[in-house]
């Protein structure tokens, strides 16, 4: 057992056997190391301000990712390097690329924003070859937020950045960065503190649960980009943390040809290739969920355990038919994502109980998928709505089975079960059974009122994203029903 975390920090390696569970990246870097450029704005990840990059070993080779150092918790970056925006120039003082661009675009007023900018653009700028397009780089800064500059100049000094040689001293510097972290990348069990207050991080899934299962009040993080804001916002002691992302195997994605085994510690940029490959919703749906730095940390796992009934993956995955795994100890068991929720704020998870994997069938032939997303900003907010739905269509076009799902209007992530008892055993074009059950949706939901929408606006909208997708299933081309998102092709032509 380790006591101690470790990271690269300008290319030395930083040991600290001392802090509090709950101390966030951020703080580490403003309060201890004095490196202020990395900026605290909203403090619960959504603008930005506060991005560096975290690198990893992934396949072996060396990645840049973009975090949210506000909700990153200190402990998470054990065994990473840790670049801030004080770190990105040359030692005599020569701006990086982006830093370089980002003056001569004029892409700066007040400045707060701009050194998470920097640090998106950068990771941006260390994931990719070749000369960006626009639409690229305003997908990779949705979660950084100006209201000064605008955007415009921010993406002409990327586009201008990307556009000659990426030979950064990063990049010339990839394979000792690699080799340091290869050193760091132990099999031990990291524990800080004692049995009343800690930071504990196992390197297997076998001592996860056990230390769950022994310190059953602990609070389980994975990508704390939603445990973050309980610390930040909501000022919640969790005097025992236990951070599931060391635990060998549990952050993988394994495709069994019918299934996909999503690990419980998995992160959405890990899983989206896999659940995008399903179908193109899927990947439009997983694009507007966070941002680039929440995706990059955040796990599907975390998102279903919280059970949020406002959460966009639970719907989805009880339309698709999935299952979670559980583990207690030992013991291992199976539920469907429908029964895993119980009312507000409570799930069929016994203290002490782990999820560990998250079991989704693949879509087939006789399968007709379609989820939409209804959000106050398209872009890296909250559902207020969010709809999917699976219809098995048999021999004559009769749908044999009807599996809708709902988030938002109800204190769960739920299923419309009169809606779909309205559909089955219908033509996919009877009219007649549509209004059966757009009819019977009205009774599946009683939605609250609150801040995001009205009960009357969620009802609605159900409604309409009911009607969508029945409608494009029965063939109408995505051409006539979509104005934004992206549009692919299928084999019947009708996307």
């Amino acid at each position: 057992m380790r006591q101690t975390i470790r990271f690269i920090r300008k290319g030395h390696m930083v040991e600290l056997d001392q802090m509090a569970p709950t101390t966030m990246l951020l703080d580490y870097l403003r309060e201890v190391e004095r490196a202020t450029g990395t900026k605290e704005g909203c403090g619960e990840g959504d603008c930005g301000a506060c991005t560096v990059a975290v690198g990893r070993l992934k396949d072996g080779k060396l990645a840049y990712e973009p975090v949210n150092a506000c909700i990153h918790m200190l402990g998470q970056v054990d065994g990473c390097e840790i670049v801030t925006v004080e770190d990105i120039a040359e030692d005599d003082g020569k701006l990086h690329p982006i830093q370089a661009a980002m003056v001569q675009s004029h892409a700066s007023q007040c400045g707060f924003c701009t050194p998470g900018f920097v640090m998106s653009l950068f990771t941006l700028y260390q994931s990719t070859d070749g000369k960006l397009r626009r639409d690229e780089v305003n997908d990779w800064i949705a979660g950084n937020l100006c209201r000064c500059t605008g955007y415009r100049p921010i993406v002409d000094a990327a586009v201008a950045a990307s556009a000659g040689t990426r030979n950064d001293r990063f990049r010339v510097a990839a394979r000792d960065t690699a080799g340091l972290l290869s050193f760091l990348a132990d099999n031990d069990d990291v524990f800080i503190g004692d049995s009343d207050r800690f930071f504990a991080a196992p390197a297997t899934v076998d001592g996860l649960a056990d230390l769950y299962e022994q310190h059953p009040n602990a609070t389980i993080v994975g990508g704390a980009t939603d445990v973050g804001l309980w610390v930040n916002k909501q000022l919640r002691d969790l005097p025992k943390i236990i951070h599931t992302g060391r635990a060998r195997g549990l952050d993988q994605v394994q495709d069994t040809g019918y299934e996909l085994i999503i690990g419980g510690a998995a992160t959405y940029a890990t899983v989206e290739p896999f659940l995008a490959a399903l179908d193109p919703d899927i990947g439009e749906l997983l694009r507007r969920l966070g941002s680039r730095q929440v995706r990059s940390r955040g796990t599907v796992g975390g998102n279903v355990a919280n059970g949020s009934p406002i959460g966009d993956t639970p719907p989805l995955l009880i339309a698709l038919g999935a299952s979670v795994e559980l583990r207690k100890g030992k013991r291992v068991r199976t539920l469907p994502v429908e029964e895993f929720y119980i009312e507000y704020g409570k799930q069929a998870r016994e203290p002490g109980e782990l999820l560990t994997a998250i079991l989704v069938p693949k879509l087939d032939e006789t399968h007709i998928f379609r989820c939409f997303k209804v959000a106050k900003r398209f872009d890296q907010d909250i559902s207020s709505v969010m709809g999917a739905f699976r219809f098995t269509v048999g021999e004559g076009g009769i749908i044999t089975e009807a599996r809708i799902a709902f988030g938002g209007m109800a204190g769960i992530p739920k299923r419309a079960a009169g809606a779909e008892a309205a559909l089955q055993g219908a033509a996919l074009r009877d009219s007649r059974a549509w209004a059966r059950a757009f009819a019977a949706l009205r009774d599946d939901f009683q939605p609250l009122d609150d801040h995001r929408a009205s009960a009357r606006y969620r009802v609605e909208t159900a409604h309409a994203l009911l009607g969508k997708a029945l409608i494009e299933a029965a063939g109408t081309s995505t051409s006539r029903t979509r104005i934004v998102g992206r549009r692919e092709k299928v084999a019947d032509g009708s996307r």
